[in-house]
């Protein structure tokens, strides 16, 4: 009994583990947090078990006077039927001039935050924890323009997501 327990616990393990870890030369730098507040739209993500049945799904960030991001989530749960807010706050894992963050939710959340590549307006990004188990592509409107588009993906590809698992919002 005790060796399938430990068994199972070692599968669970196996499953909950990170996969590939995102390399550090990958995270956007030089990063700007000054642009990046105000109102982002998920257009793409990996499934995963924070998100499962929410749609609509936006962040609004701001700053705060200690320097971190506060963030708050909205979405829409489907299968409750009902509007769901979590807030928020995002702390840099090092300089603020370089985007590796962690997100801390009221909930017992705990979430890595890497921005892999953004656009020079700050329209467009693409999004990871630490692992390529989650990614999420977010922009300040509905969608994104086909060339944006294609260089994440490709970004995603190289480094290692399987971006055939992504998960569209608005197609």
């Amino acid at each position: 009994m005790a060796l399938a327990a430990g068994a199972g616990l070692a599968g669970l393990a196996y499953i909950l583990w990170p996969k590939k870890r995102i390399p550090a030369s990958a995270v956007v730098e030089p990063f700007h947090k000054e642009k990046y507040v105000g109102l982002w739209q998920e257009i793409a993500r990996l499934p995963n078990r924070v998100e499962k049945n929410l749609k609509n799904l936006t962040d609004e960030y701001s700053l705060k006077e200690d320097g971190n991001i506060k963030v708050i989530t909205r979405a829409y749960n489907f299968e409750k039927n009902k509007p769901v807010e979590a807030e928020g706050t995002i702390k840099f894992a090092g300089r603020d001039t370089r985007g590796k963050m962690r997100a801390f939710y009221t909930l017992p959340i705990r979430l890595d935050y890497n921005i892999l590549d953004i656009d020079a307006t700050y329209r467009y990004a693409l999004i990871s924890g630490n692992s390529t188990d989650h990614l999420w592509i977010i922009s300040r409107e509905s969608n994104i323009p086909v060339d944006i588009r294609h260089r994440f993906l490709s970004k995603a590809a190289d480094l290692g997501f399987d971006i055939t698992k992504l998960e569209w919002m608005n197609v």
